[in-house]
């Protein structure tokens, strides 16, 4: 049976994440730390070959997959965006911490969205429906590598609620221009809708040739 490989890349660094704020559906651009650092990688790092790129509309997402695969045929996928953090967009911690809503937020939970935000039933359900596209459209095209360009936590989330083994989405941390790569086959996504977690990556470029 056919088995087709998705890697999931978490977008390159914005000044927003060195600010330390709540980024959702800013749209912000790489930051020049984050793109010196990305291009480091791509120059150290071996990517996993992708034929086509699905990435996050957000400008973030696109400008990561521009450097990390040049000339590749990119989608653009709504359902990858960030969350939407409502009243807490732009805002760091700190600033809302003696919020009672904001203390309310932390406590978790699918239903407990940021005032004016989203909450995580909404983002786990766009999660389906995200994989539930590239991966049809996958088999449809005859694409059996391809990459996933989106935000760290939309990484976690699809991890967590679709991969083998099951752990929770704190589990799947990943480092700016970093990710996971999965395996999966039409028996396991349409019967169970799951696949296989085979490892993170980046790797270095001499581990192929060992």
């Amino acid at each position: 049976m056919k088995a087709y490989r998705i890697q999931f890349i978490r977008h390159g660094l914005t000044q927003g994440n060195l600010d330390g704020k709540y980024i959702g559906l800013t749209d912000e651009g790489l930051c020049e730390q984050g793109r010196l650092e990305l291009l480091e990688k791509v120059s150290k790092y071996k990517y996993p070959y992708a034929e086509k790129i699905y990435v996050s509309p957000l400008k973030r997402c696109r400008e990561t997959a521009e450097l990390i695969y040049t000339n590749c045929t990119m989608r653009l996928v709504p359902e990858l965006r960030e969350m939407n953090f409502g009243d807490f967009e732009n805002k760091r911690a700190v600033e809302l911490m003696d919020r009672e809503d904001y203390k309310s937020f932390l406590k978790g939970g699918l239903d407990n969205p940021p005032p004016n935000g989203e909450s995580m039933r909404d983002v786990v359900e766009r999660c389906y429906w995200a994989m539930d596209f590239i991966i049809s459209d996958m088999m449809k095209l005859g694409i059996t590598s391809t990459a996933v360009v989106t935000h760290g936590g939309m990484i976690m989330n699809i991890l967590s609620c679709f991969g083998l083994p099951k752990l929770s989405p704190m589990e799947f941390p990943c480092d700016f221009g970093e990710g996971y790569e999965v395996l999966v086959t039409a028996d396991m996504w349409q019967r169970s809708n799951c696949f296989e977690i085979l490892g993170k990556f980046p790797y270095l470029m001499a581990d192929e040739e060992e």
